[in-house]
């Protein structure tokens, strides 16, 4: 019997890719999205690949909602044999821009919601031995950028979250993962919160964003990121931190190897220069 895959946000871009090739790869994986009337996307995308998707409506901060989504896929499917946290979205301010409820809607939804999916998945696979739980948390869960205060501190806490988990989970038989994107071209940037008045810090935001514009313009495709998302996902050998590209390797790279910060500092400074 194939492998049942729970996958979020897959409305467009690299979650609706994922969906897409998973299922080409023999998979049974239910897509989920906030809002169905929005899947002619997926649906043609599926229709074109010559495959079959479950897809089912989930708003991911509705945690009593994603419960009931959970149960009814294993009533219908028996069980959840891997999760793909995919649904996110993004935030272009810096601390004083922010309101406390943005700040909250980001740990919302690309921190608490993964969470809770994953506390939801987990009894099933700790009772069979065996699972994978993998989270699209993104370059900025590991390198701090400017102007994405809440947004990075979402995506840090999520990769803490997970890696701390990771280690009793596999005792169980359960692998528990990140895969980190860089910039992946997709409807997310047309998605990011922006604030409407910069005030004094308008030099430095429209350095930033003509920056990001920039990165964004040569972004990993978000079929290829898909595709990366897949291999994560049937990939025999696993690890617990995945990047979508080359570019992606490199960026993490930064953080990864910087024990006293510093490395990352000099990294972003040049973006609001």
């Amino acid at each position: 019997m194939a492998d049942v895959v729970l996958i979020t946000g897959t409305s467009s871009g690299m979650g609706m890719h994922a969906a897409v090739e998973l299922a080409r790869r023999g998979l049974r994986v239910v897509a989920t999205l906030r809002d169905t009337s929005r899947a002619d996307t997926l649906t043609a995308a599926a229709h074109a690949a010559g495959v079959e998707l479950d897809i089912r409506a989930l708003d991911v901060v509705d945690h009593d909602a994603a419960a009931r989504v959970v149960h009814e896929i294993i009533a219908d499917h028996g069980q959840i044999d891997v999760l793909v946290n995919n649904a996110g979205r993004g935030s272009v301010a810096t601390a004083e821009q922010l309101s406390m409820a943005q700040i909250q809607a980001q740990l919302d939804i690309n921190y608490l919601a993964p969470v809770n999916l994953a506390k939801l998945v987990l009894p099933g696979m700790r009772e069979r031995g065996r699972g994978r739980i993998l989270t699209i948390t993104s370059v900025g869960g590991v390198v701090g950028q400017p102007f994405a205060d809440a947004y990075c501190g979402a995506k840090f806490a999520v990769e803490g979250f997970m890696q701390s988990l990771a280690v009793v989970a596999e005792r169980f038989g359960v692998q528990v993962g990140v895969i980190e994107p860089a910039a992946v071209a997709s409807d997310f940037v047309a998605n990011v919160e922006r604030p409407t008045d910069a005030g004094a810090y308008r030099p430095l935001l429209d350095a930033y964003i003509a920056r990001t514009s920039g990165a964004f313009a040569n972004a990993q495709s978000s079929a290829n990121a898909g595709v990366a998302i897949a291999d994560a996902v049937t990939d025999d050998a696993f690890s617990f931190r995945r990047q979508t590209s080359d570019s992606a390797v490199a960026f993490v790279g930064v953080s990864l190897a910087d024990p006293d910060g510093e490395r990352v500092l000099a990294f972003t400074r040049p973006w609001i220069a």
